[in-house]
């Protein structure tokens, strides 16, 4: 498995299972001199663990996080900063009568076509618990592009089709509010909607999926193209988070429904003289480069796999039979709410590296 890095110059390796000893992040290429403490860490840690409400998996992880390296008298050293979480609450006995079985929607099927094993106690390495890694990696990004004022925000804009209107700026309030919110909606009129259909969804022993959107504010110049586009770079990213299954920036798809005198973002001067778009249809980039508008972009995630229903499926051995979860299984009904935390540090983590690699333009 040679797939486990992301990054040029800040780059991060995850490691770990679902249900193995933990799981972990290797940060090579941090700036040394951050100031950082376990607190900043656990605080975007805190938002994606599980068994913090009745709309996301009950499985009890603390996702407690450990320093191993990399940090001395509370300052990043420059040198491989290491992060470890250790798994708690993994209970490995409801896969055990699964184990001979393709789970619909999942993984196993083409993990055991590639590599001829798989670990499918949860999942293993393909599992949304990797996730974890990578939030507390992008803990480590916020921290540091906080100096230089670049900051993101992601949110629950839509849940079984259920919407609430676009956002086009950030703000401390849209931060504020997607923070309150249980599960990551801004709106509160959205939220309650949502969280109704929540639990319809789960009384039918089934799940959804929602898109997830993520507003960023950042300087303009960050980018490479052509094959390091900074939209480019971001689509990578979301599409590494399990389950993810679209993205678009700016007016994305819509995009091509529209006319050029539509789309196309007229310039204006700002109060200092300076040329800037007047408008972000575009998203924040132009030419895989940012404008120093903010940066939208949409992740679509699919409904989560592991529902209550029997499913059609076939064994390993190639016998037609059906796959029926025990009812103590523990899963998200719609996967996209913890993976809002996952959104936000993987952006945060794409910019970090951005302006890094910037720095080298600039040299």
């Amino acid at each position: 498995m040679a797939s486990n890095f992301f990054g040029q110059l800040f780059r991060f390796t995850t490691f770990g299972e679902s249900h193995g000893p933990g799981i972990g992040v290797v940060i090579d290429g941090c700036p040394a001199g951050i100031a950082l403490t376990l607190e900043d860490i656990q605080t975007e840690l805190d938002k994606r663990r599980p068994g913090k409400n009745r709309f996301t998996s009950p499985r009890k992880e603390t996702d407690v996080a450990e320093i191993l390296s990399g940090v001395f008298e509370g300052l990043t050293t420059g040198a491989p900063l290491t992060l470890f979480i250790r798994n708690v609450d993994a209970d490995s006995s409801s896969y055990e009568p699964l184990k001979t079985l393709y789970r619909p929607g999942h993984a196993n099927y083409t993990y055991l076509a590639k590599y001829g094993h798989f670990d499918y106690r949860g999942g293993g390495r393909s599992s949304g618990r990797e996730t974890a890694s990578r939030v507390a990696a992008g803990a480590v990004a916020k921290k540091w592009l906080a100096q230089m004022g670049i900051s993101c925000t992601a949110y629950i804009s839509e849940i079984g089709g259920i919407a609430m209107e676009e956002v086009s700026e950030w703000s401390q309030d849209l931060r504020e509010k997607t923070v309150a919110s249980p599960i990551f909606c801004p709106c509160a009129q959205t939220e309650e909607k949502i969280l109704a259909a929540i639990t319809q969804v789960q009384e039918e022993r089934d799940s959804f999926g929602g898109i997830v959107t993520c507003v960023a504010h950042a300087p303009a110049g960050l980018g490479d193209p052509v094959y390091g586009k900074l939209e480019a770079l971001l689509a990578s990213a979301m599409l590494s988070i399990p389950a993810s299954k679209g993205f678009e920036i700016g007016q994305g798809f819509q995009a091509a429904r529209m006319r050029g005198s539509e789309h196309n973002d007229p310039f204006d001067l700002d109060a200092e003289g300076r040329a800037v778009p007047a408008t972000n249809q575009a998203g924040g980039t132009l030419g895989g480069i940012s404008t120093g508008c903010p940066i939208v972009f949409r992740v679509a995630f699919k409904p989560t796999s592991s529902i209550k229903r029997p499913q059609a499926t076939v064994s390993l051995q190639g016998e037609r039979t059906t796959f029926q979860l025990q009812e103590k299984s523990r899963h998200d009904p719609c996967l996209a709410i913890r993976a809002v935390p996952a959104v936000e540090a993987m952006a945060a983590l794409v910019l970090a590296d951005a302006v890094l690699m910037q720095r080298v333009v600039k040299a």
